[in-house]
């Protein structure tokens, strides 16, 4: 184990000139699941944007740590944001896991951001980890030393759902002669065991703090992770927060309606700071 503030968090640099923005991904997730949007706003057809696809700690190729935080995660994505481009400023895009580390970051280090983006996740505690437990259990039981390859993997792991199968075995690699989770799966998995307690599906109190850059918080219709009386909450935090609900996206509102995602980006990226 080691300290991701300190050791620095692995990530990818798309695009080579234009306004800075960073992508946070979600539970399990990788910063590559914003590779596609990354390079449209990096393209010549975009806004040539320099683009930064974080793996968050615990996730990915960046380093584990021994405790669940979301200030620890904040302060590792700050730091990483500020010796990539000291003095400069970001746009910062979080989704689910990653919105709730955006948020705070935006609150704990305000100076680094342009703007937020929050994608399908509010401020708040939503109770436990009950609607990833199937996965946490699933993951947890592949038995990794008899795995021949990838396609055995596949075919051994029972999710009925093809996209979310595809997920969450990006997370296995390979490790030496055998395979591994790059997921800091037994940590996830253990915070999961605190039910209502789960530091993952909580908010943490922040003393206070308000942030007043320009949120836009887009909610997916058909996802339930934001509901109408989340909005007073999220207000009170971030007063200059924008919603935009996107008709018929789930909660990967990026996978499902990735055009209306790539043009709210644009027009925050077209917005000038006041």
């Amino acid at each position: 184990m080691s300290d991701p503030a300190a050791d620095g968090l692995n990530t990818l640099a798309v695009g080579t000139g234009g306004p800075r923005v960073a992508f946070l991904h979600g539970l399990f997730g990788q910063g590559r699941n914003w590779t596609q949007i990354a390079k449209t706003l990096a393209g010549p057809d975009g806004d040539n944007a320099r683009c930064l696809l974080v793996d968050l700690p615990d996730h990915g190729r960046s380093p584990w740590s021994q405790e669940f935080s979301f200030e620890g995660y904040a302060d590792a994505v700050a730091a990483t944001l500020a010796a990539t481009a000291p003095g400069e400023r970001w746009v910062l895009v979080g989704h689910s896991l990653g919105g709730k580390v955006a948020m705070v970051l935006a609150l704990t280090h305000p100076d680094l951001l342009e703007s937020l983006v929050v994608v399908d996740i509010a401020p708040k505690d939503y109770g436990d980890l009950d609607r990833f437990r199937g996965y946490i259990d699933e993951m947890r039981s592949l038995p990794l030393g008899e795995v021949t390859s990838r396609t055995d993997a596949e075919e051994r792991f029972d999710e009925p759902d093809p996209g979310v199968k595809a997920f969450l075995l990006q997370n296995l690699r390979r490790a030496g002669s055998g395979w591994a989770w790059q997921a800091n799966l037994e940590l996830i998995h253990a915070d999961a065991e605190r039910g209502s307690e789960s530091r993952i599906a909580g908010f943490p109190d922040l003393g206070g703090a308000t942030w007043d850059g320009s949120v836009v918080w887009l909610a997916g219709g058909d996802s339930g992770y934001v509901r109408d009386a989340d909005v007073a909450d999220m207000r009170a935090l971030f007063p200059r927060t924008r919603l935009v609900t996107v008709n018929g996206a789930r909660h990967w509102v990026h996978t499902d309606a990735p055009e209306v995602v790539i043009e709210t980006l644009r027009r925050v990226l077209r917005t000038p700071a006041p």
